[in-house]
């Protein structure tokens, strides 16, 4: 009986744990990231690559901060931090980057685009320019 307790309390736990990674974001595949970006109305796309990479091809609705920029932190400032932010680079070095500092400054729910848009363009998803 008891270890029936451990194993459901363990599930439970286990359970809880993964809804809150999925609540806060982190890496999602092509096809998650644009399922997720879908079914929301308020979010921000980011893309954190240059000025020059962004006017190459971005996706739909995507700002633009260049996480490589001194004033990053301050872009950021601009930014609703309990709103969900889609975020992405060329191939997910970036946006890794700047999703971490994004949570350090107190962002809730920010999901990075796992390979980038390497991926996403590699997936035939379409993009702006």
């Amino acid at each position: 009986m008891k270890q029936l307790l451990n194993t459901l309390v363990f599930v439970i736990l286990a359970a809880s744990a993964a809804c809150t990674q999925t609540q806060q974001g982190g890496a999602l595949s092509v096809a998650d990231f644009e399922k997720k970006l879908a079914s929301q109305s308020e979010k921000v796309v980011l893309d954190v690559r240059t000025p020059s990479e962004y006017n190459e091809g971005h996706l739909a609705q995507a700002k633009l901060m260049n996480v490589n920029d001194s004033n990053f932190k301050q872009q950021l400032s601009t930014l609703q931090k309990d709103k969900p932010v889609y975020v992405y680079c060329a191939a997910g070095v970036r946006s890794n980057k700047a999703a971490t500092i994004m949570r350090q400054e107190g962002f809730t729910q920010v999901f990075e685009l796992s390979g980038g848009i390497q991926a996403w363009q590699a997936a035939g998803k379409p993009v702006t320019k």
